[in-house]
């Protein structure tokens, strides 16, 4: 884990955030009122009409204007005008967060990043430094979790198996698309970090939302004719292609270069009357052509018959009768590790460790998959809800009050979660995590 941080002020200073971009929606702006009304000052970069839509109004909004290339210098000579002590985004990997995470380690300031849970659904991720496979949960073995909670444990408990907020999910990142199409001319040296551009990227949005009424009965279908099926199956966790998680810490460079080797390893290893379920990740837009991919693979490995692709539906009841799950780096594999089931990831994760995760070949893994350690997943999914798991969602109005109402004394805090998990006896958070 290492030494704390040095701490970027003196004792009683206005703490000043920098928040550059966020989740879609009002997320951010709800953030900010309630940072100033903990005592601290904050200020916002908009990148594009998106960013402005929402955070335009806020008094601290300070638009980039400038090419891509002037980022680094922009950025700091920002923080030398306002004395900004902190900086928060919304995943690390960022081009422009990358930027902020190296201005911040030079400075000394502290780094705040947010993430999807890694627990989905109830809860989001709030680290400080880095995320996923960049996070510092990544230094902290198991049985260095194991004595941080030696004061006390959270209960284990299912969330329920739902975003809850999806429908916000999608309907505000149609409308930041929408704006940032919209005022593209005002912002000339924004560059979007996702590769299909801003008019297909609104499209697919839009596209997504729509269509949710008709996915859903061909999901209900797809997934009633796997579950009632007579047949044992393992499950494939898909992810998007262009995300994070699967670009930078996956190793593959395609959803091809990863389901080829485990379609070959199915064929090979499982009992032929087992099946392969593909399930898509619940975000899937379309822009990656996955069935006519998975059947291709499926005829070539001569696995006809064998193979289910569901485009979304509850992971859960799939999980109750699967034998095993398979994924890159997806955090849908905590479910998995929760039901005891055995999870092979082919990526770095911050769940991927010894006891938790098999470390067979990919075939003797389908033909006799090894399950977790029980003890092991207790300790670290109780360490994770006690420090970095915060209960709440960015989407909906109830989850983002939620919140509001624990992320400041976290932000304000000299320690880091996980810092003040491990410099003494555990005290637990639960009574705090499930308010509603």
């Amino acid at each position: 884990m290492g030494t704390a941080k040095a701490w970027p002020m003196d004792e009683g200073n206005t703490r000043r955030f920098l928040l550059l971009q966020g989740p879609h929606g009002p997320f951010y702006a709800v953030l900010s009122r309630a940072l100033r009304r903990a005592g601290a000052e904050v200020f916002r970069v908009g990148f594009n009409g998106g960013d402005a839509l929402f955070g335009r109004s806020d008094p601290g909004f300070i638009p980039y204007l400038d090419a891509p290339g002037d980022w680094r210098a922009r950025l700091s000579d920002i923080v030398e005008a306002h004395a900004i002590t902190d900086i928060v985004v919304y995943g690390a990997s960022r081009p422009v967060h990358v930027v902020a995470g190296d201005v911040a380690r030079d400075l000394g300031l502290v780094l705040h990043v947010f993430e999807e849970g890694y627990l989905r659904p109830y809860w989001v991720t709030y680290e400080r430094e880095g995320a996923n496979a960049g996070s510092a949960l990544m230094d902290i073995p198991i049985s260095g979790m194991e004595r941080a909670l030696e004061g006390g444990r959270d209960a284990l408990h299912e969330a329920p198996d739902s975003w809850g907020d999806m429908r916000q999910h999608m309907f505000w990142g149609a409308v930041y698309h929408a704006a940032l199409m919209i005022s593209r001319r005002h912002f000339p040296g924004f560059r979007p970090h996702r590769t299909p551009g801003v008019e297909r990227e609104f499209r697919l949005h839009l596209r997504r939302l729509l269509a949710l009424p008709v996915r859903r009965v061909q999901r209900a279908i797809a997934t009633t004719r796997v579950r009632r099926g007579a047949f044992p199956f393992h499950v494939v966790l898909l992810q998007l292609a262009h995300d994070a998680n699967f670009r930078d810490f996956s190793g593959f460079e395609s959803q091809r270069a990863f389901l080829e080797p485990v379609f070959a390893a199915f064929a090979r290893g499982a009992p032929r009357h087992h099946a392969l379920v593909l399930k898509a990740h619940p975000l899937e837009d379309g822009r990656e052509p996955l069935k006519p991919l998975i059947s291709e693979l499926t005829q070539a490995n001569g696995l006809e018959g064998r193979v289910h692709f569901l485009s979304g539906g509850k992971l859960a009841r799939l999980l109750e009768t699967a034998r095993s799950a398979v994924t890159v780096n997806s955090t849908s594999a905590e479910q998995a590790l929760w039901r005891g089931l055995p999870v092979r990831a082919l990526g770095r994760a911050v769940y991927a460790r010894e006891n938790l995760v098999s470390d067979q070949a990919l075939a003797a893994f389908f033909a006799n998959p090894e399950p977790p350690d029980r003890a092991a997943y207790e300790t670290y999914r109780s360490f994770l809800l006690q420090t970095s798991q915060i209960a709440g969602g960015f989407y909906s109005a109830r989850g983002r009050r939620k919140l509001a109402r624990q992320l400041p004394d976290l932000m304000l805090a000299r320690l880091s979660p996980y810092e003040t998990a491990l410099s003494g006896p555990a005290t637990t958070r639960q009574h705090i995590r499930l308010v509603t």
